[in-house]
């Protein structure tokens, strides 16, 4: 079939809509009707037809999260008009954009990630803290579980609780010592998960329903000069990707994909079964067990560290792709790490953005 569609484009970004999308996949503006497009082939179109996806837009952060008073909000997304007292815009109706929907944090140049509330999503369940002193670099994601009330307040918690508890009790070992020094940041990961399960069960309400309480995943990396070292609990995940040599998902999903690979089911089969999300590890007060699983690698060469939530690798699984996906971004946006990460958060959201997204860089050199 030639010529041009009869598709209609966001007036925020030109990205394509299609008839029942309530939100701009590319930006998350609210859908509004818009003059027809070219088709595939069309000046500007990228290889599957659609226009080049710019990043959505960015609320910038200073190291410690805050929102950048420039940043904050005040004008509607959708319209440009002032958004009232009670959070929706004075001219078209719409909601006013949260601080949680996208956030960033860049604590050095060679750390950096975003956290975006995705497409399909009324919220973002998403969290991330990350922290950088000298060498040693702490990046923790943890992912909300939607079907329980109060986990995006819960995975924010959690986040920054396992952080501080990172920073705060890093290793005083030599530089020499890796063996040691895996060891130490191992030990302190477990106890990491534990401050961040603390946290979460500390704001859940005294009459909250025990059946009903809030949750959310857990996964951590420390780059200790040569030495990486990573922990989790359910299906977010950390990577190892180096330049040159195997890329590797150092972390194994505590889900239901991740009990039908462990038997022999394939990875594309297991994670598109009806439970493959179904997380069986988790921290929150309805969890078992809060101690994560432990591994570590060596990082004596030029890479990406990835820490993602399954927003991220819904699109893209496999660390050979994973691998492949972060270095073409990085070849077109540059290697600052919080860009990179901007541009994964906008592929994700282009392809569809089913789920909050977080994704956590640290370029290891």
């Amino acid at each position: 079939m030639s010529g041009t569609t009869g598709a209609t484009v966001c007036a925020a970004c030109g990205g394509v809509l299609h008839a029942d999308d309530r939100f701009c996949e590319a930006c998350g503006t609210p859908t509004r009707p818009a003059a027809p497009t070219g088709g595939p082939g069309a000046p500007g179109a990228g290889e599957d037809g659609l226009p080049p996806v710019p990043p959505p837009p960015v609320k910038v952060t200073d190291d410690d999260g805050g929102a950048d008073a420039t940043a904050a909000a005040g004008a509607c997304r959708s319209c440009g008009g002032t958004v009232a007292a009670d959070g929706y815009c004075e001219q078209c109706g719409e909601p006013a954009v949260s601080e949680r929907d996208h956030f960033t944090s860049s604590p050095a140049a060679w750390v950096g990630g975003v956290c975006d509330r995705g497409v399909r999503h009324a919220r973002n369940e998403d969290a991330m803290a990350l922290a950088v002193a000298g060498t040693r670099a702490v990046l923790v994601v943890c992912d909300g579980v939607s079907s329980a009330p109060g986990s995006d307040v819960a995975s924010l918690a959690a986040a920054t609780a396992a952080c501080d508890a990172l920073v705060a009790g890093a290793p005083d070992v030599g530089e020499g010592a890796r063996a040691a020094r895996t060891q130490a940041w191992s030990t302190l990961l477990v106890g990491a998960a534990q401050a961040a399960d603390d946290a979460v069960s500390a704001g859940v309400p005294s009459d909250a329903d025990p059946q009903d309480v809030p949750s959310c995943t857990f996964a951590a990396a420390v780059v200790d000069d040569d030495v990486l070292v990573a922990g989790w609990l359910g299906d977010s995940r950390v990577y190892w990707l180096p330049d040159d040599g195997t890329p590797e998902q150092l972390t194994a999903d505590d889900s239901g994909a991740g009990e039908l690979m462990a038997r022999g089911v394939p990875r594309e089969a297991a994670e598109a079964s009806p439970q493959a999300h179904a997380i069986t590890r988790w921290l929150g007060p309805d969890a078992d067990d809060v101690t994560p699983r432990t591994t570590a690698a060596v990082v004596d060469a030029p890479g990406w560290v990835l820490v993602c939530s399954d927003g991220l690798w819904n699109y893209c699984s496999p660390a050979p792709d994973v691998a492949r996906l972060v270095r073409e971004h990085a070849e077109q946006v540059g290697p600052d790490p919080t860009v990179v990460a901007g541009a994964l958060v906008a592929w994700a959201n282009a392809r569809g953005g089913r789920d909050n997204v977080t994704v956590a860089l640290a370029r290891v050199r």
